[in-house]
């Protein structure tokens, strides 16, 4: 019984590792180049990009996404059973499984009526957003646009008989905002012949991709490249495996028909203009090039019933200024619901991270990345001409602001938008600059200091390790570390279908495996040791730092990462110091490293 119960369980296993190679989501990444290689060395087409139709993109920093379809009208729903997870894909075989013509009869139903192109674009100018980049058509392949190529669309198929995406486009451009296309070209689940679609035709003859693309998807694409005015972006996904000669085509037409937009990375084979991070990633090292990264404001991409989960005002900004912070721009995904409304929290939400933004514009638009190309324990730095912008989202009651590794000359320091309007002083601690700042954050979402140098803010230097601040916690990513005898690499997992995960991590540790985190102490004393980790069974970790000083503990490990207490760890000095973890006792080839975290001790 014990046997049997092992084979069923390793056959699942691998039947559930086959389905997550097999699926698109998986597959986006396919037939293109990695990031680093399409934009690492080519400083001189990025350059050119910047400064022609990249402009936009590259200042504007903060755009709208929109995942509007017929399956805004289901909400999560088919068969009266709720199917948790993204919205836009309940059709898939993957979630509620609907047949293809029973999927595409819904259409008679879907009549957004209460849909306020003018109140869209507004919401998205007023969030301080650059630009709208709205699905004209997703896998399941209904066309929110007036096609002529295929009646499967929001005019012909469905009451609404009207063309939302005409007067979304028209809306963008009487507020000044940049407006594009979302265009799913590979796959395509109701038309025969398209991606993870049909094989035969409605006479029963069986039709490859050729017919697809030539037959619906690139005389769709020069429909949207045609008929809607200048477009700044066309926004292509998953390419899967689609043959390079069809990406190459389609790219050629979307260039002659509109010459100034900008094709995201995953059209495929390496065509886009600018590179396209995963789904909900956040990055945390600085990139190089045109990047960016799209997230969603709660769990789902379209509209869900259930899908209450939205980011506050607070994340929005700081994962904004987190992704500015690592070089990139941040497109940012509503839903609208059946009747084409963006949900009242979400809209709330958005006007009030709007409404930061205003008074700290130089904070997102046209800011260069921070020097220490990563996020701080207290928040995060854009750069603009001679000014560091020091985004406090965590504000110390201490009334110190550490800041390691500054070595640049500092002309002022100031909180912008106090009622204080005089310079706040500050004090140079070997290779620590500390900031004397008020006791109460002057902005209840996130405060904003201004360190004005003599010099570039963007062309400075930091070459300090990683700070560990006497009045914070400390969270050392493994990322960071060195690592031995192990395997470090960034994963992705769903939780709920759609909702992705990122983690980097260390795991396949042989026996004498490391990772060893080189830090920078400001204050020497006692810090709550906690080491974030995931696993099976009971964990034995051991932490040495170089002062000898040594903790060794057993704790629980779960399926989830989760910050387990190990002890207390002692610097005896301030200055440089390495920390060393190792796995001691536990399954080496499943444990999973997440990362460190150090919480000085009141």
């Amino acid at each position: 019984m014990k046997k049997n119960t092992y084979i069923n369980n390793t056959l699942l296993l691998l039947l559930f590792i086959i389905l997550i190679i097999s699926n698109p989501l998986f597959s986006q990444k396919k037939g293109e180049k990695g990031m680093d290689e399409m934009w690492g060395d080519d400083k001189v087409k990025v350059d050119a990009l910047r400064n022609g139709k990249g402009k936009l993109f590259d200042e504007g920093n903060f755009g709208m996404f929109i995942h509007w379809g017929l399956f805004s009208s289901l909400g999560g729903v088919w068969e009266d059973k709720t199917y948790y997870g993204i919205g836009e894909w309940i059709m898939n075989p993957r979630v509620a499984n609907i047949p293809p013509k029973e999927y595409m009869a819904t259409a008679k139903d879907f009549n957004p009526t209460d849909f306020d192109a003018k109140k869209i674009a507004k919401l998205a100018k007023d969030a301080g957003m650059k630009y709208i980049i709205i699905t004209s058509k997703h896998h399941e392949g209904f066309a929110m646009f007036d096609s002529k190529v295929s009646d499967f669309d929001i005019v012909d198929a469905t009451p609404f008989a009207r063309d939302p995406m005409h007067e979304l486009s028209e809306a963008c451009h009487e507020l000044g905002l940049g407006f594009g296309f979302y265009y799913s070209h590979n796959q395509d689940w109701t038309t025969p012949g398209g991606g993870k679609g049909p094989d035969l035709d409605d006479k029963g003859n069986k039709v490859g991709f050729k017919d697809y693309f030539y037959n619906k998807c690139k005389p769709q694409v020069k429909e949207i490249c045609s008929n809607y005015g200048q477009i700044d972006f066309v926004w292509f996904d998953t390419p899967g495996n689609m043959p390079k000669e069809y990406v190459v085509e389609l790219a050629d037409m979307v260039r002659k028909l509109q010459p100034n937009a900008m094709m995201c990375s995953r059209i495929g084979h390496g065509m886009g203009d600018y590179a396209s991070k995963g789904d909900m990633e956040v990055p945390t090292k600085n990139i190089p090039g045109l990047w960016e990264t799209c997230d969603t404001n709660n769990d789902s991409w379209s509209y869900a019933w259930y899908d209450n989960n939205f980011k506050s005002p607070r994340e929005i900004l700081s994962r904004l200024i987190e992704t500015v912070g690592r070089g990139g721009s941040y497109l940012f995904n509503v839903g609208p619901d059946p009747k084409g409304v963006v949900p009242e929290i979400g809209v709330e939400f958005l006007e009030e991270a709007g409404a930061w933004i205003k008074k700290y514009p130089q904070v997102v638009y046209a800011a260069g990345s921070s020097p220490w190309g990563h996020k701080l324990p207290w928040g995060d730095i854009t750069t603009k001409d001679n000014s560091l912008f020091l985004s406090v989202f965590d504000w110390p009651s201490d009334g110190k602001l550490y800041l390691p590794g500054l070595e640049a000359q500092i002309e002022s320091v100031s909180v912008l938008n106090s009622s204080e309007s005089e310079d706040i002083s500050y004090e140079r601690d070997k290779d620590w600059t500390i900031f004397n700042i008020p006791s109460k954050a002057p902005d209840d979402l996130i405060s904003v200091i201004e360190v004005k140098l003599k010099t570039q803010a963007n062309n400075i230097e930091v070459n300090a390790p990683i700070g560990v601040y006497p009045n914070t916690e400390n969270i050392l990513l493994s990322e960071f570390a060195e690592v031995k005898n192990a395997e470090e690499k960034t994963i992705r997992w769903m939780e709920k279908f759609g909702e992705w995960k990122h983690a980097n991590q260390i795991n396949n540790w042989e026996d004498n495996g490391t990772v060893t985190w080189e830090v920078n102490v400001q204050k020497p004393g006692y810090y709550y040791l906690e080491l974030c980790y995931r696993g099976s069974g009971r964990l034995v970790w051991k932490t040495t730092t170089d002062e000898s000083v040594m903790i060794q503990n057993q704790q629980a490990a779960t399926e989830k990462y989760v910050f387990y207490n190990m002890g207390i760890l002692e610097f005896k000095t301030p200055g440089k110091h390495t920390i060393t973890t190792s796995l001691v006792e536990g399954d080496k080839k499943t444990s999973s490293l997440k990362s460190l975290a150090l919480k000085p001790i009141k």
